[in-house]
């Protein structure tokens, strides 16, 4: 029986040192935006359930409005980790939503999709060029671009919003479902899977957080972080301006303010996420879950009654909160 017993013992300590191992391994700090949502989602569902918080309905709202911040997030991930910034994705969204809007009504809809995309294209390659090339650094030529992109938006418009009546056109890029998901929802997961496999599985994704984390040690090793940072940048304003082209889908219409001041939310949900601001360090996954906080933030807020101003108010100390346990690893 003594020998039995002692077995057993022998058997429980090397569970016991693995688990207290993955204990003292455990970050919370990782976790952070997860655990708020957790936290807000419980809040919300308990205070607003006779309000509809957890009807189908509204779940599906908070993600459907959240698309167009999750999917410019995405390529953020990249520019972040990439040590660089994008300040002009909302802008360029706006300008897209222009250009598509425009073209489909004087071409068609291919070739409307098409100038969307080549917007992007090509304002993120000024953008890439005058930051790898000139040397300007990211924050102030995207920050120039920002307003560029929103004059330009104005000025071809002359204010007015452009309808879009192409039917097929609303129902791919916002208005419509397959079976009984929204494409809202459908181009959401497409960029959150795409994201995450060429990010954590691709050269890519490893030169990406490599160029970020050390440029200098990286340019060593072989890579060439001058064409990282140019991609990265081109491939931020073509999503952004998909984004555009989700907006014109969504209202039927494209107009220079689609997109205005989205730039502040799709970088706190990516820092949000835990990707780190000074490069080095991204998460796909993260990034979805901190534009869903945003977008559960302000949907309960919103069911609360609380006015515009208060709203403000109680999202932004959320935000800092969040980012501020975040701290030490969007610092390292």
């Amino acid at each position: 029986m003594t020998d039995q017993t002692t077995a057993h013992s022998d058997e429980i300590k090397p569970r016991a040192g693995f688990l207290k191992t993955a204990w003292q391994r455990f970050d919370w700090q990782d976790y952070v935006v997860y655990i708020a949502f957790v936290i807000i989602f419980i809040v919300f569902s308990i205070n607003l359930y006779d309000d509809g918080f957890l009807s189908q309905n509204n779940l599906l709202n908070i993600v459907r409005q959240t698309a167009t911040i999750s999917v410019m997030a995405v390529a953020m991930t990249f520019v972040l980790s990439s040590a660089e910034i994008d300040l002009s994705v909302g802008a360029v969204a706006g300008l897209a939503s222009v250009t598509t809007a425009l073209v489909i009504g004087q071409a068609g809809l291919v070739v409307g999709v098409a100038a969307g995309l080549l917007t992007g294209l090509l304002v993120g390659m000024l953008n890439g060029v005058l930051v790898t090339r000139v040397g300007i650094p990211s924050f102030l030529v995207t920050l120039g671009m920002l307003g560029v992109a929103k004059g330009t938006a104005m000025w071809i418009t002359d204010t007015a919003p452009v309808p879009i009546a192409d039917q097929t056109y609303t129902d791919i890029f916002g208005s419509g479902n397959l079976g009984p998901i929204p494409s809202l929802i459908i181009w959401t997961a497409l960029f959150l899977v795409g994201g995450h496999i060429v990010l954590r599985g691709t050269l890519y994704g490893r030169q990406v957080l490599a160029t970020g984390g050390n440029e200098t040690a990286a340019r060593y090793s072989g890579i060439n972080t001058k064409r990282i940072k140019f991609l990265t940048l081109m491939i931020s304003s073509m999503v952004a301006a998909l984004a555009g082209m989700l907006y014109a889908g969504r209202l039927h219409s494209g107009r220079f303010q689609w997109g205005e001041g989205d730039e502040l939310s799709v970088i706190a949900a990516v820092v949000l996420g835990g990707t780190s601001l000074f490069g080095g360090m991204g998460t796909v996954v993260g990034t979805i879950i901190g534009s869903l906080l945003i977008g559960l933030i302000n949907n309960g807020l919103i069911l609360m009654g609380l006015e515009f101003s208060q709203q403000l108010i109680v999202r932004g100390a959320i935000i800092i909160l969040a980012v501020a346990l975040t701290g030490r690893k969007t610092q390292s």
